[in-house]
């Protein structure tokens, strides 16, 4: 057996073991607000996001490959010696895998697209210097890091309060969300339909120019609110006016907010007028504080039957991020092993060719396989450990992240679908204060965070230096 065979088959085995750690990782990013929220069992998330992710993977996938090939290094650098680059690529590809493995054993949610990019940079910098790498690609990596939490919370949060007080704070929820979800419905599969035709449809060769792809979704979106309308439909008739439990509970938000206004008169009233208001407030803080005691444990029946339609909404949102995540995120594993292929099959260096067709299955293959063996712990930590979700929280989480992503790849900020949807469940933790989340979790998070880069920089440069060294 030739070293050529023995280097191709090493790029075909880390790529699988990349992609079984984007599974185990990444695909929290789609399905980890739905297992939080109950609107799904990890079992069903698990088998409903392997066929979006395949499918999103294979049809649709490779359009990053040819950042992750020459837009990070510069392949002139190795263009004497190639094999170098065979090794410092094949280094990367295994930095990455052991990095998300252990950021997985964690529970961390990670950037994959971070790793790779990190592992890159680590054996082109000791190979070739400082001149060797586009430092514009780090830079973006560190604007991102701010950029995607931000955009994608700030997002989550304004979705979330706009649910809230049209539906949850309406004297007749159920009456306001049937109202508001054909218009929900449209609005998400627009969005993610941009999100398709903007980054994954290399692979058919379908070329939209803005218009055409905005029209195209607009159309899509259009249709599935249709079908959502016929669906509703079939739901139970809503009361023609709200229960006790209900009107007990909006009450007491009501009063509470009553005494957050109430109590901040005294920093701006007189000490005549506070005097006067003091009684006020201790009566309203009494009375609140019976209400809370007489408060049900079980949210009200029109409640109940809200978030029950908001498990058919996170159902779409967990498939269609699945789908489009898939699309997108299986470069990293397949990218440079595109490149290691094009370089031992005897091409340019310089060449970028396009992703063979087995290298997307083998690359959505091994997400599939990733996710069903060990997808659940980041989906734990995504659904469950930053702050308590139900199906209308996981929809708004999941909605922002969408938003975020798509206006993203149309303005060219960088970002990571990792950070967006982590900062997409903080923003709607936050609608409900601080107290909500798990400062923790948080804190845990932002380290992983930090250390990827570095991490799989030092790394692919400790691996680099083994493979020159075995074959060699």
């Amino acid at each position: 057996m030739t070293v050529i065979t023995v280097l191709l088959i090493l790029a075909f085995v880390f790529c699988f073991y990349v992609a079984w750690n984007i599974g185990a990782n990444d695909v929290a990013n789609a399905v980890g607000t739905s297992v939080g929220s109950g609107a799904l069992t990890l079992r069903r998330a698990v088998i409903l996001a392997a066929i979006f992710e395949f499918c999103g993977a294979f049809f649709f996938g490779s359009q990053v490959s040819e950042t992750v090939e020459g837009g990070i290094v510069n392949l002139a650098v190795f263009s004497e010696n190639t094999l170098d680059y065979v090794y410092g690529m094949l280094g990367a590809l295994l930095a990455a895998g052991v990095w998300l493995q252990v950021a997985s054993f964690f529970g961390w949610p990670v950037s994959t697209t971070h790793t790779i990019v990190g592992a890159v940079i680590g054996f082109g910098l000791i190979y070739g210097g400082f001149g060797a790498i586009y430092w514009g690609e780090l830079s973006s990596i560190l604007a991102s890091w701010f950029i995607s939490p931000l955009l994608g919370g700030s997002l989550a949060y304004l979705i979330f309060t706009v649910l809230r007080r049209r539906i949850f704070y309406s004297p007749l929820p159920v009456q306001a969300a049937q109202r508001m979800t054909p218009y929900l419905v449209l609005s998400f599969f627009f969005i993610i339909s941009l999100i398709i035709f903007f980054q994954g449809l290399g692979n058919i060769k379908l070329s939209l120019n803005i218009f055409q792809a905005v029209g195209l979704s607009l159309l899509i979106g259009v249709l599935a609110s249709l079908i959502s309308l016929f669906l509703i439909r079939r739901y139970s008739k809503h009361e023609d006016k709200p229960s006790k439990e209900l009107q007990q509970l909006q009450a007491f938000m009501v009063l509470k907010k009553a005494e957050s206004s109430l109590s901040r008169v005294g920093a701006f009233a007189t000490e005549e007028l506070n005097d006067r208001v003091q009684p006020l407030l201790d009566k309203l803080r009494a009375l609140t504080e019976e209400m809370k005691g007489k408060e049900q444990d079980a949210p009200p029946s029109e409640y109940r039957k809200v978030e029950k339609l908001f498990i058919s909404l996170q159902l779409i949102t967990a498939c269609a991020m699945a789908f489009a995540h898939g699309s997108n995120d299986v470069a990293n594993a397949i990218g440079p092993v595109a490149a290691i292929v094009n370089v031992l099959t005897g091409h340019n260096i310089t060449d970028i060719h396009s992703v063979p067709i087995y290298l997307l299955f083998l690359g959505g293959a091994g997400i599939v396989i990733g996710l069903a063996t060990w997808g659940w712990r980041v989906i734990e930590t995504v659904g469950t450990k930053i702050t308590d979700l139900t199906p209308s929280r996981g929809f708004a989480a999941g909605f922002g992240a969408a938003i975020t992503i798509v206006l993203a790849s149309k303005l060219g900020l960088p970002i990571s679908t990792t950070h967006v949807i982590v900062g997409a469940v903080l923003g709607v933790g936050f609608a409900r204060g601080i107290g909500a989340i798990n400062l923790y979790t948080c804190r845990d998070i932002l380290i992983s965070w930090i250390v990827t880069v570095p991490a799989g920089a030092i790394l692919s440069v400790v691996f680099f230096y083994c493979l020159k060294a075995i074959f060699s």
